[in-house]
């Protein structure tokens, strides 16, 4: 038969796999009557074990689903075991028993549920209940299947990768899913942790980070030479560490410059901390403070403290994300508030989007209001907002402003 003509229109057949394979075995002598009939016999069996499993074998509703399930359970069977190979398929039915495709196919979909949904170890460690995602997945197509085998797949390589790191480093899965932290934030922060020199036999602390940047910075090092993959890794979590490498390499020329603050990069809801895995060491954190404190104390005159212009402006609510409002407010030239109502909130998108913004206004505001011990944390908070916050305020694949809008939602007070 010639091959169809680009164009033509050809029939599409819609049947599920399991279907063609038997009509196909059937013409082809592959399965004989014998065989069919041993199939028929043993589909009602198989239809009751799967109704019973998920709900009950004695409501007709429950028997036409089972139906479903088990013709699509057989199908992704076939289809997974044969690459859709018809004869291959119906040798298979001719050499195995019904009841075991159909049993193939709920392992494969055992198999799926078992990886990772979630890369992130705290979420992973309270997986789905099996039953309801069995009953989810037994109606899914095989491409469906394919695609999210290869998702999961992905997914539980990084998780094996950033254990393999943070074992290195004495840190063990139980911390990483008492912190909730992402395998990616993981695997970038062991692979800059080699970069910048730091100690590879404990993990990184947002202090001892801190210090080693510090320091490298005021050596005003060269460009970053291409990252290594640190030894010994296997060969089975390389691609996963490979995944992270460009994105690492990228960062590192902002961190190492003086002129990004260090303190806007490493606050604890800053992107670069949601995509670096730091741990948290409190007592040395007080004690930086402390020590700050100390060094602010030899000045000659005491810090300025906080205008009363500030006072009425920041009315008490001087976290980070009502100052970040507030802030916003006055680089738009809107009314200076530390709340926004969802409406008020995408009215101040679209006045900065209309008419730009001078975030030097706020700087300003800072420099000239805010308490004095507090002013550079402050503007290094502003500076890092603006830095992450352009290119989506002002962003023209974003016109439904949903980008906008969840940003105001994670970094300022925004009320619901």
């Amino acid at each position: 038969m010639a091959a169809p003509t680009p164009g033509a229109l050809q029939l599409h057949d819609a049947r599920p796999f399991l279907d063609k394979a038997l009509a196909h075995g059937a013409q082809r002598g592959i399965l004989s009557a014998e065989r069919l009939a041993a199939i028929h016999a043993d589909a009602p069996k198989g239809m009751v074990q799967i109704a019973r499993y998920f709900g009950s074998e004695f409501l007709r509703p429950e028997l036409e689903k089972a139906r479903d399930r088990m013709v699509n359970l057989i199908s992704l069977y076939l289809l997974e075991t044969t690459g859709g190979d018809l004869d291959a398929a119906a040798a298979s039915l001719r050499d195995r028993s019904f009841l075991s495709h159909s049993k193939g196919g709920s392992d494969m979909l055992r198999r799926l549920i078992a990886l990772p949904e979630s890369s992130n170890f705290g979420l992973a460690a309270h997986g789905d209940a099996e039953v309801p995602m069995l009953a989810l997945w037994s109606l899914r197509s095989h491409a469906d299947y394919r695609a999210e085998l290869e998702r999961r797949t992905r997914i539980a390589e990084a998780m094996a990768a950033a254990q393999w790191l943070a074992e290195r480093c004495g840190l063990d899965t139980d911390e990483l899913e008492a912190a909730g932290a992402d395998a990616e934030a993981v695997i970038r922060m062991g692979l800059a942790a080699q970069a910048l020199g730091l100690p590879d036999d404990e993990w990184p602390t947002v202090p001892a980070f801190a210090q080693r940047v510090t320091a490298l910075r005021k050596k005003k090092p060269a460009a970053p030479a291409p990252l290594r993959l640190p030894a010994g890794v296997h060969a089975a979590q390389r691609p996963a560490l490979q995944a992270q490498v460009a994105a690492v390499q990228a960062d590192l020329p902002r961190l190492l410059d003086a002129a990004t603050p260090l303190a806007t990069l490493l606050r604890p809801l800053g992107s670069f901390r949601a995509r670096y895995f730091l741990l948290d060491d409190p007592l040395a954190e007080v004690d930086g403070y402390y020590r700050d404190l100390d060094e602010a104390s030899q000045d000659a005159e005491p810090p300025a403290p906080a205008s009363k212009t500030w006072d009425k402006a920041v009315q008490g609510h001087d976290d980070e994300h009502s100052l970040l409002t507030l802030f916003l407010c006055l680089a738009a030239g809107a009314p200076k508030k530390t709340l926004l109502t969802e409406k008020s909130a995408a009215t101040l998108v679209r006045k900065v989007r209309k008419s730009g913004w001078q975030p030097q206004l706020a700087a300003d505001f800072i420099q000239a209001h805010a308490p004095g011990l507090h002013r550079q944390d402050y503007i290094a908070l502003w500076d890092g907002f603006v830095q992450d916050a352009e290119k989506i305020l002002f962003s023209d694949m974003d016109y439904q402003m949903h980008d906008a809008l969840s940003l105001l939602r994670r970094e300022c007070s925004v009320a619901a």
